[in-house]
């Protein structure tokens, strides 16, 4: 009989085990694709199996309801249970559950990424005479290029780069998929991206919602490294990436590095130019007066944090030569989206210059992942009547629609790991190039301060200087 595959989660009694792994292993249960999975938790906290299980099925109550007891038999089966801390001799009591193929993820802190690896390494859990073993990383992978070097040199101590999956669940989100199909399946679209047909590019991800308790990790982190240098590049590469000759992980995985590679570099004397920064101030959200930043609850008073981004990025290639990529993120804001804008220029041709036609506005191609999962074509067409007037017209397909596009990244990418498909997962010369793209920024935001802005707006008016004339940024409500 051949051996059991075992996922490990190290981190088991914590938050992002509860909130997002639990639930995703679950409905994944209720679609029978676990097969013969054991998942085995691992943390401080002196539980028996038991007690492991009993707080699965409180998480699981209070995130994924209804748990039918069929199903919940079937999970509760799967579901072992050991306490210890992240040096290697504690690890080792792992062996006693694994006998074959076995994947360890780290739902922990990001300092104790390194730990963990090299405890598992100790171990020798990274051995692989009985089968695959895989080490799974959730972002954020460093604070800066120089602490990514560094967890690089930790975790690849002990494991190889072929063993490592570095999770960033955007990349599992249905859209950010689709968008690889639409653009690589359709023959009419990848003709017409590029500089000859495309005016601009924007990428954004809004939040009206402030810090919600996370101001120890936002604080240390802003909304560069929160959203900017992983999630918006991530989308950036796969809409600027050339087509590739054939479905292989190592191929796009080349593909998304190639198109970091090809960013114009900030320089320091252009930078107001092609970077912005905000700080929310206190404003209405949600129908409520709201506080700002520095009056949130344990936020230092004098904290240069921003809690908005937005930087204009330009790609030396033939595809993409003078087409501005704009991409921002930020709290307190007046909408919540994420999407993929765009814009195609305007047609060359004058023909209805005589006539209300001339006016039209123009083309956008937006591939939305919040507030709905949509891709929508913007045209125009003649508005009924006698004159020749055009009114928009959007051709839009929604999907996904009863699923919750947060957890269904996590159903989708646990099932890639289990398998040892690399293609959703970020490869470490992609995130080292990722972090030379911002280094230069989150130096010189070293000194000064964000601009304020008020919350329930749309953010800092710095923002728009990045803009090239006759650009603007689109509404934050669709």
């Amino acid at each position: 009989m051949p051996a059991r595959p075992t996922l490990a989660i190290l981190g088991a009694s914590g938050d992002l085990t509860a909130r997002l792994l639990l639930p995703a292993l679950f409905r994944n249960e209720n679609r029978e694709e676990l097969e013969t999975l054991r998942i085995v938790g691992y943390a401080l906290e002196d539980w028996d199996a038991e007690t492991f299980r009993a707080h699965v099925r409180q998480s699981l109550d209070e995130f994924a309801p209804p748990v039918s007891q069929d199903a919940w038999r079937r999970f509760s089966e799967r579901l072992d249970y050991r306490s210890g801390d992240m040096t290697g001799p504690k690890l080792a009591v792992l062996e006693e559950v694994i006998d074959g193929p076995a994947s360890f993820y780290l739902a922990l802190p990001p300092g104790v990424f390194a730990e963990a690896a090299q405890g598992l390494g100790d171990a020798g859990l990274q051995d692989e005479s009985k089968g695959p073993r895989r080490l799974v990383i959730e972002k954020p992978f460093g604070t800066d290029l120089a602490s990514s070097r560094a967890l690089e040199a930790d975790v690849s101590r002990d494991w190889r780069e072929d063993q490592i999956f570095r999770i960033d669940h955007f990349l599992g989100k249905e859209t950010t998929q689709n968008i690889l199909v639409f653009r690589f399946a359709n023959r009419f679209l990848e003709p017409v991206l590029n500089s000859q047909h495309v005016r601009q590019v924007q990428i954004t991800a809004s939040e009206t919602l402030g810090l919600e308790g996370r101001y120890k990790y936002y604080d240390k982190s802003g909304a560069m490294r929160d959203m900017l240098q992983n999630h918006l590049m991530q989308l950036f590469t796969i809409t600027a990436m050339e087509p590739p000759p054939l479905w292989d992980e190592r191929v796009l995985r080349d593909h998304k590095v190639e198109v970091l590679k090809s960013v114009k570099p900030f320089e320091p004397a252009h930078l107001e130019h092609r970077a912005a920064r905000g700080q929310y101030a206190a404003g209405r959200s949600g129908g409520e007066t709201v506080p700002g930043y520095l009056e949130e609850p344990d936020i230092p008073a004098d904290s240069i944090t921003e809690t908005y981004a937005a930087i204009r990025l330009e790609l030396d290639t033939w595809r993409w030569k003078g087409v501005p990529f704009y991409m921002r993120s930020g709290k307190r804001l007046s909408g919540d989206i994420t999407e993929i804008a765009i814009e195609f220029k305007r047609p060359p041709s004058q023909l209805f210059r005589e006539t209300r036609l001339a006016q039209c506005e123009p083309n956008w191609l937006v591939f939305r992942v919040k507030p709905d999962e949509t891709i929508e074509l913007v045209a125009h067409a003649k508005k009924p009547g006698l004159g020749m007037e055009s009114h928009p017209v959007s051709l839009r397909t929604d999907y996904a629609a009863d699923r919750s596009a947060e957890y269904a990244a996590y159903d989708q990418l646990l099932l890639d790991v289990i398998e040892g498909d690399h293609t959703p997962f970020l490869r470490y010369d992609e995130v080292e190039a990722a972090w030379e793209v911002v280094q230069p920024l989150l130096d010189a935001w070293e000194s000064g301060t964000p601009e304020p802005y008020e919350a329930g707006s749309d953010g800092p008016a710095s923002a728009d200087r990045l803009l090239e004339h006759g650009d603007r940024w689109r509404p934050l409500i669709p």
